[in-house]
């Protein structure tokens, strides 16, 4: 099957969009298919060889964030150069509803195209006033994926229509494989995410970081992402600092031994979250997980079962069950053994093939449709069932 990926926002900015996009065309690239992904990217980003760029994106506002997006009369050119090229049995654009190139794709693209809708928010001033917009090219798409039931949530009530909940996708075994760091471990809290991103949650985490550590002084923070690092702590008694360990960006290998080797994954994320794909991870790689309570988190994490919750934006929360975690090890080990089993239901083994089938399905009923309309243009169709059509 040849198959056409829109990635809506920049290559070059890591996040949960592209690193899913980037898992599933790897995946489908493994069983046979042939993927093209077309994403925005600097001139100088080093891309793998089935990423297409569509030319640099723009900082935007969107949902709580800023994204890098890419529009305008440049890009839809290159979007409709892309589609003539690849001459795809099925399209598959994400976050159609974001001003970027899947939105132009929705209304380049013919024939058979699949959607997921990854943004959770339940109230997009932004959907709702390109609701008239978005509405004509929404229609195209022959099938909508929701990465959770948030998200399809927002969907239903912005756009209408619906979706089925397919979730995001991690390599459990890439994670659960890795090998711990030993200047990683010990008394170690791991933070993944954007610094400088307050929905991420850092300035909670650091806000409980006091109380945990004067309950337990040796505790370190370890902190991988981006950002500025002494805006971070300046929340901090300067005596505490030191206890703060920033890494920068990490690749995706140390990442995992990142997971595996922190004694707990604290997501202290307060809000605009649709999945939690670093729950996932955490969890794949073996880390017990403590995470704020938001509604998508909460199911990634099976109500509770799989990890723990404490009150969203609640630092003495965050703070109280981190020191009881911390000091009961086989409640950390039951969370590591619940965590790995769970987690076994995202893996790419189950959601790629749970895509994939859905592009089988539109596919299939576009050669169906297709098949008819020759029927009824030709009439050979109906000749064929007399027995009376012609060589």
């Amino acid at each position: 099957m040849r198959i056409g990926i829109v990635c809506p926002y920049s290559w070059d900015v890591p996040g949960g969009v592209q690193f899913h996009i980037r898992d599933l065309a790897e995946y489908f690239i493994r069983l046979g298919h042939e993927v093209s992904v077309l994403a925005p990217a600097d001139d100088d980003t080093p891309l793998p060889p089935y990423v297409v760029s569509a030319g640099r994106a723009v900082p935007v506002p969107y949902n709580g964030s800023v994204a890098r997006l890419n529009f305008g009369f440049l890009s839809a050119a290159r979007v409709r150069r892309w589609l003539h090229d690849g001459e795809f049995d099925v399209v598959h654009i994400h976050e159609p509803s974001s001003p970027s190139l899947g939105l132009l794709a929705c209304w380049a693209a013919q024939g058979p195209l699949v959607a997921t809708f990854h943004t959770s928010n339940p109230r997009s001033k932004a959907m709702i006033a390109a609701y008239s917009i978005l509405q004509a090219a929404l229609e195209k798409i022959s099938a909508r994926i929701a990465v959770s039931e948030y998200a399809r949530r927002t969907l239903v009530e912005h756009l209408g229509g619906d979706a089925v909940v397919i979730p995001n996708g991690v390599d459990v075994d890439f994670f659960a494989k890795a090998k711990p760091k030993p200047e990683w471990q010990g008394d170690t809290i791991g933070f993944i995410g954007r610094i400088d991103e307050p929905r991420k949650g850092l300035p909670v985490l650091m806000k409980a970081l006091p109380k945990i550590l004067a309950g337990r002084p040796q505790t370190r923070l370890l902190v991988a992402g981006r950002g500025d690092e002494e805006e971070a702590v300046e929340s901090l008694p300067e005596e505490l600092r030191p206890r703060v360990e920033f890494l920068g960006m990490v690749s995706d290998e140390d990442k995992a031994r990142f997971l595996r080797s922190v004694d707990l994954y604290v997501a202290p994320n307060t809000g605009g979250e649709s999945f939690g794909i670093i729950l996932v991870e955490a969890m794949s790689a073996g880390a017990p997980v403590l995470a704020s309570d938001l509604d998508a988190f909460a199911q990634v994490l099976d109500q509770g079962a799989a990890g723990e919750l404490f009150a969203n934006e609640d630092a003495d929360a965050l703070a109280e069950a981190a020191l009881r975690l911390l000091g009961d090890p086989a409640r950390l080990a039951e969370l590591r053994e619940r965590g790995s089993a769970h987690v076994r239901r995202f893996d790419w083994s189950t959601v790629g093939a749970d895509i994939l089938s859905v592009y089988e399905t539109v596919t299939a009923g576009a050669a169906a449709v297709a098949a008819a309309d020759e029927d009824r243009t030709t009439g050979t169709g109906f000749m064929a069932r007399l027995g009376l059509a012609r060589d």
